[in-house]
């Protein structure tokens, strides 16, 4: 795997589910270039989505998930989930069963690594070399790269630039950068939508891509919380995921388990990437 540069990012953005498919996006870097990157604001942006005009399939599964609902009201959860109804199964299920293509699963695991970028290339060269103007990019998300998953609410409450070691202050993954105003139909322009400067959680979503979440990574980051003592209400295990649960940000598919639902992807045909 070719080694792609890191992301710069800017100006806060957020939206609610419906409109998160169709949002503003973000970039990855150090503290330091984020600082210096913040310039636009979410009214800025343009809300209208990117994919290309001839993606109906894909633009067709956007449209569907944003209408699917996410449960976010738990009150505690188990470490092994066993209904359907403990996770994304409708959208999971959308995801799986998606007739387009070409389809690729990403496993991404470690947040400073160069994971947005590296699906946004995949995005690009699918789309505009390859002439697949519905290829669909799934995030399998876990470890470290689970914590961009996570609102603010939760990087504030429980502390998690400390579990970053410094890299990352807030979550700016969710983010607003300035790219993402500039003219989607510029597609070639080297500090537009589709450029380095606009490597985003938000926009890619915005781009059709599907963040899925993990049940087990929840789990397990918050055993290592309360290990931490990083527990500031006393919620004991199950109440604590629970609420990690509910804090995901906008649009991310919550699956029982990324290393589990591998497997489900791979079977319906989505090629692995990591």
């Amino acid at each position: 795997m070719s080694q792609d540069s890191n992301q710069s990012n800017s100006a806060e953005g957020g939206a609610n589910r419906r409109s998160l498919l169709r949002g503003i996006g973000l970039s990855i870097g150090t503290a330091g270039l984020t600082a210096m990157a913040m310039q636009t604001a979410a009214a800025d942006t343009p809300a209208g989505p990117l994919e290309p005009q001839s993606a109906a399939t894909l633009a067709a599964l956007t449209a569907k998930l944003a209408a699917l609902p996410r449960r976010r009201d738990f009150k505690t959860v188990p470490m092994i989930l066993t209904s359907p109804s403990q996770w994304d199964s409708e959208a999971l299920n959308a995801v799986i069963a998606y007739r387009g293509g070409p389809k690729q699963v990403w496993d991404n695991t470690v947040i400073e690594s160069p994971w947005l970028n590296l699906m946004r290339n995949a995005l690009n060269a699918q789309i505009w070399s390859w002439k697949h103007p519905d290829f669909l990019a799934v995030s399998a998300t876990h470890g470290t790269a689970h914590l961009a998953l996570y609102d603010e609410m939760i990087w504030d409450k429980y502390k998690l630039a400390d579990v970053t070691k410094g890299k990352f202050a807030t979550n700016t993954l969710i983010n607003v950068p300035a790219a993402a105003s500039v003219a989607e139909s510029d597609f070639n322009n080297p500090a537009g939508a589709f450029s380095p400067a606009d490597n985003s959680i938000t926009v890619l979503q915005r781009r059709g891509v599907v963040f899925i979440g993990c049940h087990n990574a929840i789990w397990e980051f918050s055993g290592g919380l309360l290990k931490n003592g990083v527990n500031p209400d006393n919620l004991s295990h199950g109440a604590l995921a629970a609420e990690l649960t509910n804090h995901l940000i906008d649009g991310v598919v919550l699956s029982p388990g990324v290393v589990g639902t591998l497997p489900e992807l791979q079977k319906a045909g989505f090629a692995y990437a990591a």
